[in-house]
């Protein structure tokens, strides 16, 4: 598996709305992309720094994953994103002779047009892992 850099930082917020303050004004960040991802329950706004992208992600309904991590007292980072070289299939595949976790055992499509799979923090330092190809 050859990582090529951080595709995106994932931000758990409550309301994008009253995040983007601190990344457009102190920053000087511009919201270059907003979505919804129906099946993750999110809304999200992606920010870039250089080449990284900064996701602001909202939870759209209380049964949200995300929803559950910020009711657990979760905020802030939510998950980092590695782009894969070599496809998130091939990576999934090196992980899993590893013995590294997997959440998902496949692909599926992610926001902004990425092919995502996650890793389980369990087994990733405790850090939710996501893998991603465009």
């Amino acid at each position: 598996m050859k990582v090529s850099r951080i595709e995106h930082l994932r931000v758990a917020v409550q309301k994008i709305e009253d995040a983007l303050p601190f990344f457009q004004d102190v920053l000087g960040l511009e919201v270059y992309k907003t979505e919804v991802v129906e099946d993750q329950k999110v809304k999200t706004a992606f920010l870039k720094v250089g080449e990284v992208k900064i996701e602001l992600l909202e939870p759209t309904s209380p049964d949200s994953t995300v929803q559950k991590f910020l009711d657990k007292g979760g905020r802030g980072v939510h998950h980092v994103a590695f782009k894969v070289e070599d496809g998130v299939t091939e990576a999934l595949a090196v992980c899993d002779a590893k013995g590294v976790r997997l959440i998902d055992k496949a692909i599926r499509q992610g926001a902004d047009g990425l092919h995502i799979a996650f890793l389980h923090p369990k087994s990733t330092c405790g850090i939710l892992t996501e893998l991603c190809e465009e």
